[in-house]
């Protein structure tokens, strides 16, 4: 059996129809997930390059969490920002590559601040995006676009009627920033899924917990490599004097 299977698509935008991609649930069997929910396939099958679909007429890009229609108005506004300049015959139909998988990420990106989708939508885009770089290795390029989610999770958090009891937001907006080396606002957000009575959410709260338990580690085997290394070097400069001893002795000398 193949991994993959086409799936029939009428476009929200030009109403053309056309076929995308998936992986069969079967195949979604991930090798390990990352604390942040990453996870990790053979790149052959991995799932998450196939989230989005693209229309090959005008380029309309969008995940199944999305809008469900889009206004006249709205339309007006890709077409205006993007499908306008859309090249016909650009094709993420079939099998997709990681390249291909980032191409249509930030199509979607893209076509989700045209119409003004939900920041939620908006936030696991860029979300995911971080995901597709850490398995490029793209340090770089990671960290940008996990720092652009966590944001945009802040966001939400702070707009949205239902976040103050989304435990897995919180949880996610603490991961990001112990992922970005900013651990204090880690165990901030970490501590508020722990101590909120209304949350009960026994998962987060206990994986809340666990990252709070490799923060403290990360700081403590951080804190003995900062030691080691002054050590180091105060071993060196208590050397040093002594060389500059013998060097001035021998030029009087």
């Amino acid at each position: 059996m193949e991994p993959l299977y086409e799936t029939n698509q009428n476009c929200l935008c030009c109403s053309r129809a056309y076929t995308t991609s998936k992986v069969r649930p079967s195949f979604k069997k991930p090798k390990r997930v990352d604390a942040d929910f990453c996870g990790h396939y053979k790149p052959e099958v991995n799932p998450d390059y196939y989230v989005v679909k693209v229309c090959p007429y005008c380029g309309f890009a969008s995940t199944e969490n999305g809008m469900a229609a889009i206004s006249e108005q709205q339309k007006q506004a890709y077409m205006a920002r993007i499908g306008s300049r859309w090249t016909a015959g650009r094709e993420y139909g079939g099998e997709r590559s990681l390249e291909q998988a980032l191409e249509c990420y930030k199509l979607a990106l893209l076509t989700a601040q045209a119409i003004g989708e939900k920041e939620r939508i908006i936030a696991g885009i860029l979300h995911h995006l971080g995901w597709l770089y850490r398995y490029d290795e793209n340090g770089q390029q990671e960290a940008r676009f996990l720092q652009y989610a966590m944001e945009s999770y802040i966001e939400v958090f702070e707009n949205e009627a239902d976040s103050l009891n989304d435990a897995k937001l919180m949880f996610l907006i603490g991961e990001l920033n112990r992922r970005l080396d900013k651990p204090n606002e880690a165990v901030r957000w970490f501590s508020r899924v722990v101590n909120d009575k209304r949350i009960t959410d026994a998962g987060m709260i206990r994986a809340s917990r666990e990252q709070w338990t490799v923060i403290r580690e990360e700081q403590e085997a951080k804190a003995a490599a900062e030691l080691a290394a002054l050590t180091a070097l105060a071993g060196e400069a208590g050397g040093a004097p002594k060389q500059g001893r013998n060097w001035l002795s021998s030029r009087n000398g």
